[in-house]
């Protein structure tokens, strides 16, 4: 949704989340962490507790007007999600719980029927362990193995080794949209049409991506894309699995029970089309209409805006992180999305994050659940600030003189 050229209004958009009104150790909170979780504004919370206060029930099936009426909020999100992905039917957005659950899902069921004894699967070099571990998983028990897209120093994909990777072995490419960890924007267009150019469908995992940029899942011929509600500032237990309808027509259900059944005898049981195959059991109503909500939110704001924002902020935090001593950024790839991650000489990352803590500023620390990344650059832990349309360049200047305190005390 495009809203045009003028600035978000951000003084008035933060009155919106309450955890940036704060104190943590008698400091406001700098909420700088939106890659692990985006806060909630006021609009999602309060829509998710109307359904929990007046409209709490279970959905489908039911013949009283509270479970029909629920059924309709909750296929409504649906159908913003369908909206927002730019899909061509509601019957490919399938819910999970998460990214995860959505790559197991896919893994699981379409991959097992693709995946034989000798065949590969490609993975990009910046994957989070979400979409490496279902598919070693896969792969020990098909006996395929798994390859690998390597990256240059700047944290960007090296496309010319596409050609020898992609071969008639190959039989699914999996890919991060944008790196949790170096925040590169991947140019999955163009691996996506490489792939399909040998008959190799591809899978995208976009839980990096949908809260800066526009997605349109139709544009990028994506063969499954997958994200989660609470990187998109809604709520945790919710995912979405976009999948070509063709795939999820020919996917076999992963999990079993009610819900996802036409009849169920002693002798056999027959299954709803999709989406509602995959849907086993009841599902997280509250949470799918909090995301909708979530969706709303965002797409009413702009993503062109949000976008120009962040990018914004993304160039002041890196000028200014440029500046100290001792710090290294990683990842520092020509198209890149709101994250930074650095480390520091002579200060190990987990104690970097407890002294911003103490001042605080709301930071992650770790390996990002990408090891391999952290191999890549030979280091065993980055210090990952990540930005929101929400911030300011106060808040960056309060990371920054964080640092500064830090890297002062451990001369």
């Amino acid at each position: 949704m495009s809203t045009g050229t003028q600035p978000l209004d951000v003084t008035a958009i933060r009155q919106d989340f309450p955890l940036l009104s704060r104190v943590l150790h008698g400091k406001p909170v700098i909420y700088l962490d939106s890659a692990v979780s985006g806060q909630m504004p006021l609009a999602v919370i309060e829509r998710m507790a109307k359904y929990e206060r007046e409209e709490h029930t279970n959905v489908h099936r039911g013949v009283s007007t509270l479970s029909q009426e629920a059924t309709d909020y909750f296929e409504a999100a649906r159908e913003k999600v369908r909206r927002f992905l730019g899909a061509a039917s509601i019957r490919e957005i399938v819910w999970t719980r998460g990214t995860t659950e959505a790559i197991n899902l896919v893994a699981q069921t379409f991959g097992r029927m693709t995946v034989q004894a000798g065949d590969e699967i490609l993975l990009s070099g910046m994957e989070h362990h979400a979409n490496i571990v279902p598919w070693q998983m896969l792969a020990q028990e098909k006996g395929a193995s798994i390859k690998v897209i390597p990256m240059n120093d700047a944290g960007e994909l090296i496309l010319d080794a596409l050609d020898g990777l992609l071969t008639e072995r190959t039989k699914l490419v999996g890919l991060v949209h944008v790196s949790n960890v170096l925040g590169t924007v991947n140019p999955v267009k163009e691996i996506i049409a490489r792939a399909h150019a040998k008959g190799i469908p591809v899978l995208v995992d976009g839980a990096q991506a949908v809260p800066h940029l526009q997605v349109d899942v139709q544009a990028l011929d994506a063969d499954f894309y997958v994200f989660s509600g609470h990187k998109l500032s809604g709520p945790t237990g919710i995912g979405v699995l976009y999948g070509k309808l063709a795939h999820l027509e020919a996917m076999p259900p992963w999990h079993g029970g009610g819900n996802m059944i036409r009849s169920v005898t002693w002798e056999k049981t027959t299954y709803m089309a999709a989406p509602g195959k995959f849907e086993a059991g009841t599902p997280p109503i509250a949470a799918a209409i909090g995301l909708g909500a979530a969706i709303d939110y965002v797409t009413g704001l702009g993503l062109d805006r949000i976008a120009a924002r962040e990018h914004a902020l993304l160039v002041y935090a890196t000028e200014r992180l440029s500046t100290l001593p001792g710090l290294r950024i990683l990842g520092n790839a020509a198209d890149k999305a709101s994250v930074l991650s650095f480390v520091v000489e002579g200060i190990h990352p987990h104690d970097l994050g407890s002294l911003l803590d103490g001042d605080g500023v709301v930071i992650r620390a770790g390996h990002h659940c990408a090891q391999p990344v952290m191999a890549r650059f030979n280091v065993p832990a980055t210090t990952r600030a990540s930005f929101a349309y929400f911030n300011t360049k106060e808040d960056i200047d309060a990371l920054v003189s964080s640092v500064e305190k830090a890297i002062e005390l451990f001369k």
